[in-house]
């Protein structure tokens, strides 16, 4: 499973699972999505990170945000709009 994980920059750091569900839960937040009802998205969408993860022992930011917008854009459309929108406007 990876460990690590490889930033935009080159730097590394620990692979969090949390970090991921909350960038799912702004963007969900964002969208004007009731966060208490997203479990069953968020255990989706973090699955679907952890099918690659597990086969390897470093992930790039750049691969799990395609793996989650890949997942989003399946499960809840309007929560990988507004990840999308929000890195338009602030990136």
């Amino acid at each position: 499973m990876a460990d690590t994980v490889i930033k935009k920059d080159g730097s590394k750091q620990k692979f969090e699972e949390e970090k991921i569900k909350n960038s799912i839960l702004n963007a969900a937040e964002d969208a004007g999505l009731e966060i208490n009802e997203l479990g069953d998205v968020i255990d989706k969408v973090l699955n679907s990170v952890l099918e690659i993860a597990n086969s390897v022992e470093e992930i790039s930011t750049t691969q799990i945000k395609e793996k989650v917008l890949e997942a989003l854009d399946e499960i809840e459309e309007s929560i990988s709009d507004s990840w999308r929108k929000y890195e338009k406007e602030y990136k």
